[in-house]
């Protein structure tokens, strides 16, 4: 496919660097000579220098003949600006991102269409949702949902003590009797394993598994981790996501925000009615520890600073603070991050590339998710009728080695793949795959 993107900042480089590997023919426009330069040197891109709201740098851009145009600037006019004249020239998907919450309101004076947009995307939005479902389940490093929390991925660390530690997989499988559960990976030592039924799990592993919703308490409960009710939260940064994540959590718990800037501190405390607004530097340690920092039961911090946010993490983890979650918005730093035991991250960028990737893939993909620190893909397939995977018993075809089958959802049924288990046209397959493995994975799946 032909895909234009309009904006070479983290989100617009990342997506673009992941279809790259794809074989998309990607053009990136970008108005910052510093952003086109590491652009050139980093990416298999035609790069465009200028402004993509204007319309002869898009028809430079080759906006004509493109099949997607995402417009990922940091300005809404100027992606909606983009989008409406891609519109006009071309029969283009369009995808804008915004900031401002009233765009995707529903009843919004503006339908998207007016506007020549085919789907908004905030990822303010989408990354306050995954912290706050991280504090609702507040012993997961990861959780992610598809088809609407059908299905749902889960990332947990196991420390001393846990009952399946020292087990073979296999063996769990007949103790706990067939749960609706699949292990899908381990990340032991930096590295990401498929596990096989003579593999243990030891202490300090990363383990994500596929698991039906209502069992997760149960899973919890047998791996060692116990939730306890998450009652005090203290938020570090007042910017859109500590905003939009106050809002979500004030109903359920006392929630604390610190935010350096005055005038942002008081418009916030007039929004958010009960959460208490606190004024002040959140580096520094004594205003942390005045406040209660060492008393909370979650400390997130969502500033717009990489480094204040991993320190501000990492002290908290020291106070013993039971739940953690720092945003990192560098790519780079993610795998430094669990060597240097931070407990939980998220992502913006990497959540915002998912939800892009999600719209652009084929119609035969639902949902694709990378996660943070993690060299795999979570891919959602749509089975079809000619599907090599359509059909056959899964222990008669050939999957390959470093991916597995998490789960199936037929229909609203939630199914645990056995070797006798046959894919039938329609079901939603979710694959945990290593790199190396993808394109062998879709070859199964798509026509």
């Amino acid at each position: 496919m032909n895909i234009l993107i309009v904006g070479g900042g983290d989100i617009g480089f990342n997506l673009a660097k992941r279809l790259s590997i794809e074989k998309h023919n990607i053009t990136l426009v970008e108005r910052d000579a510093s952003k086109i330069e590491y652009a050139r040197e980093h990416l298999d891109a035609m790069i465009v220098h200028g402004d993509g709201a204007a319309w002869s740098v898009l028809e430079r851009a080759g906006v004509r003949d493109a099949d997607i145009v995402a417009a990922l600037t940091d300005s809404d006019t100027a992606n909606i600006v983009s989008c409406k004249f891609a519109k006009k020239v071309s029969h283009c998907t369009t995808i804008a991102r915004v900031r401002n919450p009233e765009f995707l309101e529903p009843g919004f004076v503006l339908e998207p269409e007016e506007l020549g947009v085919d789907q908004f995307i905030q990822p303010e939005q989408e990354t306050a949702h995954a912290v706050v479902r991280l504090i609702r389940q507040a012993s997961a490093t990861d959780i992610v949902e598809f088809e609407g929390g059908k299905i749902e991925l889960l990332g947990i660390r196991l420390e001393h003590g846990s009952p399946i530690l020292h087990k073979p997989l296999k063996d769990l499988s007949q103790e706990y009797g067939d749960p609706p559960l699949r292990v899908v990976a381990i990340v032991r030592n930096h590295q990401t394993l498929i596990p096989r039924g003579d593999d243990i799990f030891v202490v300090g592993d990363r383990l994500f598994a596929v698991c039906d919703p209502e069992y997760i308490h149960t899973f919890m409960q047998l791996s060692g981790k116990s939730d306890k009710p998450v009652e005090d939260v203290m938020i570090l940064g007042g910017g859109l996501v500590g905003q939009f994540i106050a809002k979500a959590l004030e109903g359920e718990c006392n929630v604390k925000i610190i935010e350096s800037r005055d005038a942002k501190s008081s418009e916030i405390a007039e929004d958010l009615a009960d959460s208490l607004v606190i004024h002040g530097d959140g580096t520094d340690l004594d205003l942390l520890s005045s406040e209660g920092i060492a008393d909370m039961d979650a400390f997130i911090a969502v500033t717009g600073d990489d480094e204040t946010n991993i320190i501000t993490s990492l002290v908290a983890q020291h106070l013993q603070v039971p739940r953690t979650v720092a945003l990192v918005a560098k790519t780079e730093y993610l795998p430094i991050t669990q060597t240097i035991g931070m407990d939980t991250l998220v992502s913006k960028q990497l959540m915002t590339v998912n939800a892009l990737q999600k719209f652009i893939r084929t119609q035969q993909v639902a949902d694709v998710v990378t996660l943070p620190g993690i060299d795999a893909e979570v891919i959602e397939f749509i089975a079809q009728a000619k599907s090599k995977i359509t059909g056959k018993p899964l222990n008669k075809v050939k999957f390959p080695v470093n991916a597995i089958i998490g789960a199936i959802l037929r229909q609203d049924t939630f199914i645990i793949p056995k070797g006798d288990t046959q894919v039938r046209e329609g079901d939603k397959v979710v694959v945990f795959t290593l790199p190396n493995a993808v394109h062998a994975v879709e070859k199964m799946f798509l026509r």
